[in-house]
């Protein structure tokens, strides 16, 4: 009989192990922020230190209906005390927003 118990205890102890190594019974906290199901990429631009950026956005509209940035890449950036800024500023702008529509359009396949 104490064998019969013995074995039931070790059986438990095995099936506490296992469960628990495939997360079932894991106490960690799941991340309480929504999967962002309709992020988009966008033009934007940025001046830091005397520097304009041209940046390539990743984002979403969260639930409080703020934007949400998963991402920025610098596509390009230049002085933004360049005498030719506003020539080259279209131009980047127009290259961002170009680049952005590649990117949409490869995630939506």
């Amino acid at each position: 009989m104490m064998l019969a118990v013995v074995e039931i205890v070790v059986l438990l102890v095995v099936l506490g192990l296992l469960l628990s190594r495939l997360g079932v019974l894991s106490a960690a906290p799941r991340d309480p922020r929504p999967v962002p199901v309709r992020a988009a990429w966008a033009p934007a631009h940025e001046e830091v230190d005397g520097e304009t950026r041209v940046l390539l956005r990743r984002s979403y509209t969260g639930g409080d209906g703020l934007p949400v940035v998963l991402e920025d890449r610098v596509l390009t950036a230049f002085p933004a005390d360049d005498p030719a800024w506003e020539a080259r500023f279209t131009e980047a702008m127009a290259s961002a927003r170009f680049r952005c529509g590649y990117l949409n359009a490869e995630e939506g396949r």
